[in-house]
């Protein structure tokens, strides 16, 4: 009886420090996940954080755990979040919120706020578990992408109204957007250019290495909507004397509008370029997208029309009158099977007779 007692001893005590152990490695994992996690009683008493939120607080561990998030939330949050917070504890649903954080170093970040309720075979609430992501990058991103498509289409209506005879000054419109780095400073820097409303600027331009350029600058939001840019560009093409900026717009308006009838279900977006023999040189912009109106499709060209619900109307209108002030046109036509294909020609560069 004697060994009995103590092999059962000798099993409690190793299934104790098994138990022990797991918990340390659960701890340790749980302490190093990139993310604050916590958890909580039914009633929403908070008797557990993680490193992570105490390092990114700079709380100590017993302020967290009186859930004194007054010290740290943004005065204009507060009320909000602890209302969402009382009604998940109310309803016993599952809580998701953004809320404002001060974080050790005095900055406010935004956190994207989750917790869930653990239940018994009952439905009885035990536990209460959550967690929290930074998304302020995220977040100030998106707040910068739709500025941009602001600007743009403040730009395009301002454009239009420059072209009317009784306008005296040409407008510009500046935009400053805060950081991201070397290729947000490209994409802001080509876009404050194309803002400008001024005189036409001719010079010999190659018409591929402007293609190649606005498939660099608008890649990202193609592939943020999973579309595949494609260039089937002729080579050896002759430079025409044209305004580089005005052809970028060009460029720009037509591939947005691609982007834009793709959106939803991805796709292809294809430019091509093409020489006619002693002709002009012929640009095509192609998607695979929701095409082109049933009836009455040149409409589409006219100012002011559009089929978007945030649009303009204004770029087809800007871009078929800076190809015709080159002496080019601008039209639109079905694509096969899915999408539409815009088209225009620019005339070649020319020797002046001797």
């Amino acid at each position: 009886m004697g060994n009995a007692f103590n092999y059962a001893a000798q099993q409690l005590h190793n299934l104790y420090e098994d138990l022990r152990r797991s918990e340390r490695e659960l701890r340790d994992v749980i302490n190093t996940v990139p993310a604050h996690a916590w958890s909580a009683l039914p009633d929403g008493e908070v008797d557990f954080v993680n490193q992570r939120w105490q390092q990114f607080t700079g709380l100590p561990a017993e302020d967290a755990l009186r859930w004194n998030w007054e010290a740290v939330v943004h005065p204009d949050d507060q009320a909000k979040f602890v209302a969402d917070w009382r009604a998940a504890l109310n309803s016993g649903q599952p809580m998701e919120t953004e809320v404002r954080v001060r974080r050790a170093d005095g900055e406010y970040r935004c956190l994207l706020v989750r917790n869930v309720p653990l239940h018994d075979e009952h439905g009885k609430i035990l536990r209460w578990y959550g967690i929290s992501t930074d998304i302020d990058d995220r977040k100030r991103a998106e707040q910068q992408r739709e500025q941009l498509r602001a600007d743009l289409a403040h730009v395009n209506r301002v454009s239009m109204l420059g072209e009317q005879p009784d306008v005296d000054e040409a407008l510009e419109v500046t935009m400053s957007v805060v950081r991201d780095g070397t290729r947000a400073t490209e994409i802001i820097d080509r876009l404050r250019s194309l803002y400008k409303k001024s005189s036409p600027q001719r010079e010999l331009v190659a018409v591929n290495e402007v293609v190649r350029e606005m498939l660099a600058l608008l890649r990202g939001e193609a592939n943020r909507y999973a579309i595949v840019t494609r260039a089937e560009l002729a080579p050896d093409l002759p430079k025409i004397t044209a305004d580089r900026v005005q052809l970028q717009q060009v460029f720009m308006n037509l591939m947005l509008n691609a982007i834009e009838a793709m959106k939803d279900t991805g796709g292809e977006l294809t430019i091509k370029t093409e020489l006619g023999q002693e002709g002009p040189l012929l640009i095509s912009v192609s998607d695979t997208g929701v095409g082109l109106p049933d009836e009455n499709a040149d409409e589409i060209f006219n100012a002011f029309f559009t089929t978007k619900p945030e649009g303009s109307g204004m770029g087809l209108a800007i871009s078929r009158s800076i190809v015709e002030s080159h002496g080019g046109r601008l039209w639109a036509t079905p694509s096969d099977g899915r999408g539409a294909t815009f088209q225009f020609t620019l005339p070649q560069q020319r020797a002046a007779p001797a």
